[in-house]
């Protein structure tokens, strides 16, 4: 049975409908239904009611600290079981980065000024957790920009643990995306073993959604069209590239789509 680690930014119910949030309950649903072996990530937005969701912390995959930019922050994992469906979820929380926080922009709709950290924390938080479960995921799915530093470091940093060795990445691109650049130290923080800092240099020091986008479409195997929004700049990118791209498909297709899609990557 093949395996796909799908990680969301935004999963419904747990947060407000949108394009991206209805996707990430979706998929998983539809691809575990096509007979694939699933597991599904998301950050733990501050928004989050826990009691509401059910969610409850997994004390044996917490307590590890993620250094980034000289700085520990401990990583904390939360699970939750989607109502009606057989589909869990694993949260990734910390206190500086998601707690009492909202998305991608505060209360005045000003995007944070560390959101590219917290892609980072993100990133390395679903990595790690993936590994300390054991699980080898024969596709990893990215939906949504905070999971857009995960492609580079499965295919960097990560590229010769057994849990990603052999892993394809697919990246889903949204029209959603943050309005501002991430703050200036972004790209020295995202630096981690394997992922160095020479790899940055081809994308700007304004380090905005479109570098990226570019970074995601560099380090993925294979890119969805959400929807006739989506950059046609970054889609470009992508077909420059050469990039094996989906279209995504109406809701009835979905299964027969993708399952095709992912066979194809994986050859």
């Amino acid at each position: 049975m093949k395996k796909v680690l799908f990680i969301n930014q935004e999963i419904t119910p747990y947060v407000p409908d949108t394009e991206m949030s209805l996707m990430g309950n979706l998929m998983p649903q539809k691809m575990q239904d096509a007979g694939y072996e699933i597991r599904t990530f998301m950050p733990k937005w501050g928004t989050i009611n826990e009691r509401r969701g059910q969610l409850h912390e997994v004390i044996r995959l917490s307590g590890m600290n993620l250094i980034i930019d000289d700085m520990d922050h401990p990583l904390i994992i939360k699970v939750a079981t989607i109502p009606q469906t057989r589909i869990q979820v694993y949260f990734i929380d910390n206190e500086d980065y998601f707690q009492k926080r909202k998305m991608t922009a505060d209360e005045n709709g000003n995007d944070y000024a560390d959101n590219g950290e917290r892609a980072i924390f993100f990133a390395r938080g679903v990595l790690e957790t993936v590994k300390k479960l054991r699980w080898v995921p024969d596709i990893i799915h990215c939906q949504g920009w905070m999971s857009a530093v995960i492609p580079f470091y499965v295919k960097t940093a990560y590229h010769e643990e057994p849990s990603f060795a052999n892993t394809k990445v697919v990246t889903s691109l949204f029209n959603a995306q943050p309005t501002c650049a991430f703050d200036k130290k972004f790209k020295q923080s995202i630096v981690y073993r394997e992922a160095t800092a020479d790899l940055m240099e081809k994308y700007g020091d304004n380090f905005d959604f479109m570098e990226l986008g570019k970074l995601a479409v560099d380090y993925s195997d294979a890119i969805v069209k959400t929807n006739d929004a989506v950059s046609e700049e970054l889609m470009s990118y992508a077909a420059q590239q050469e990039k094996p791209i989906l279209s995504h498909p109406t809701e009835d297709k979905i299964s027969e789509d993708y399952s095709n899609f992912y066979e194809q990557i994986l050859g």
